[in-house]
């Protein structure tokens, strides 16, 4: 069947995607994204998170040092129309097997969702954000909370250099094994 194929190597800094048809030639280049900064890592968002009335075929978040950018790459299409090539039914949010059921030995396909009217997540996974001001509070409060989220964000920051330099040298011991 047709389908999209998206090639992303590591320590490049082009992202190049196709589209493959079952017809000649079968492979149609659809574009790059390209960037100064090579690639460090990346996470792909799941399909059924993807607008599929942009005719959104991937979304990617790359990692840079100090930032993680979202690439989202599209076909173009002339029809408004759902795109059923582009999206068959993917694996949806519920679990086939409960984690017991797995121990036991037993195995099931994924249970399969249609994103034929975008993804609608169910009730039971709606996400509820209150939108609350942590500096409402009493004065000595508001100092205590910042300085807990100044704490959390040296914290954060002591973590991202300790990875930044992990991944240095993991690549520095990649590149001895490659020579």
């Amino acid at each position: 069947g047709a389908g999209v194929l998206v090639g992303v190597l590591q320590g490049d800094s082009s992202i190049r995607y196709f589209e493959i048809t079952d017809e000649s030639p079968y492979v149609h280049y659809l574009n790059t994204f390209s960037s100064k900064e090579p690639q460090r890592g990346m996470g792909f968002m799941p399909k059924r998170g993807l607008d599929v009335n942009k005719c959104e075929i991937a979304r990617f978040f790359k990692l840079h040092e100090r930032k993680c950018e979202p690439i989202i790459m599209t076909v173009p299409r002339k029809s408004d129309l759902f795109q059923d090539d582009l999206y068959p039914d993917t694996a949806g949010p519920e679990a086939a097997l409960e984690a017991e059921e797995w121990f036991e030995g037993k195995n099931a396909d994924p249970l399969l969702i249609s994103l034929k009217h975008g993804y609608i997540p169910g009730k039971n996974r709606d996400l509820k954000v209150v939108k609350k001001n942590i500096l409402d509070n009493k004065p000595a409060q508001n100092e205590a909370k910042l300085d807990e989220i100044l704490r959390e964000l040296k914290s954060i920051k002591d973590t991202i250099t300790n990875q930044d330099e992990r991944i240095s040298k993991l690549e520095q011991q990649m590149a001895k094994i490659a020579d």
